[in-house]
């Protein structure tokens, strides 16, 4: 008896390592398996203890074909509940893999759309990335215009300012030049109207020495005509020497009086001349005649200072005071 019921612990045990072996994996299928397992065992230990309860443990034998048969039967019937179960689970499995799988398919889908929408997402903060490079690169392209615009009218505005000041610097030195060349064209001026005057007085100069020599030598003729004339009355004689010294006179004022001949031609002045006995001239004044001789005269005498003038007492008596016409002798 004991042994028949070895057998069927040991049938039921290797039945369920067969049925682990095959087990599906996850801890709710195993969990189940576990518990149809312990129910199997505990039923074959119930059929076993009223088997035990049952049976006669006398020294009479007895026969064991129907409880072996019986045993048999049960084992047959566990191993179609078994399989039963085996084929349960399989579904259960299969539905649990299936649920995995519809599962893993909706997360792998949730997956696929928020890796969509994470691209989108990327694709729109690329592109809006994109866009505010390109307003910035457009923004610099602008400061950059605007500050090249700028540099430009700054070079202008400088270049403008430099060719003004220029301008001013050009008309400064023209006139400057302007004025240095009246003012070298009126020292030309100057200096041409000195050497002018200076040639007219040279000129006068010589003249007037020409004419003072003839003078003398006419003077000395007329002289030597007087001493060979010494039977001419004494009057005349005094007269021709007061004609004489008025001749000299005129040719003293002649020596210095300057001679305008575009102002001077044809007039005269009479000019009062006082004298000392030396010849110094006390006084000349202007009388009738033309203003411009007159004032030219009186400038000569005075230039003069000293007129010839006669030792002789009576011939002297006559150039105290007297007058005299002068005429500018011109050619």
């Amino acid at each position: 008896m004991f042994a028949v019921f070895k057998n069927a612990i040991c049938n039921l045990v290797n039945k369920c390592m067969l049925v682990f072996t095959y087990l599906p994996d996850g801890k709710n299928a195993k969990q189940q398996y576990i518990i149809a397992i312990a129910a199997a065992v505990g039923l074959h230990l119930i059929m076993a203890i009223v088997l035990m309860l049952n049976t006669d443990f006398s020294p009479k034998a007895k026969p064991v074909v129907k409880p072996q048969m019986q045993v048999i039967d049960a084992v047959v019937i566990d191993e179609s509940k078994l399989k039963q179960q085996v084929d349960k689970l399989k579904r259960q499995k299969q539905a649990a893999k299936k649920r995995e799988d519809d599962r893993i398919k909706e997360l792998e889908r949730r997956a696929d759309d928020a890796a969509k929408k994470r691209k989108n997402e990327a694709q729109k903060i690329k592109n809006l990335e994109k866009q505010r490079k390109k307003k910035e690169a457009e923004k610099k392209k602008a400061d950059a215009a605007a500050k090249t615009a700028k540099a430009k009218a700054a070079t202008q505005e400088k270049i403008r300012k430099k060719k003004e000041q220029e301008r001013k610097q050009a008309e400064k030195a023209a006139s400057d030049a302007k004025a240095k060349r009246l003012k070298e064209e009126k020292a030309a001026a100057d200096a041409a109207e000195q050497r002018r005057r200076k040639k007219l007085e040279d000129d006068k100069r010589k003249r007037e020495a020409a004419e003072r020599a003839e003078q003398e030598r006419m003077l000395e003729q007329q002289m030597l005509e007087e001493m060979a004339s010494r039977d001419t009355a004494r009057s005349r004689q005094v007269m021709g020497e007061v004609d004489k010294y008025k001749a000299l006179v005129s040719q003293a004022i002649s020596r210095n009086f300057i001679i305008d001949e575009g102002t001077m031609r044809g007039k005269s002045c009479k000019i009062k001349i006082k004298l000392a006995s030396s010849g110094f001239v006390i006084s000349a004044t202007a009388g009738a005649g033309d203003k411009v001789v007159c004032l030219e005269a009186v400038k000569a005498v005075n230039k003069a200072g000293t007129l010839p003038v006669s030792k002789d007492p009576e011939v002297f008596n006559q150039f105290k005071s007297f007058s005299i016409n002068y005429i500018p002798e011109i050619n």
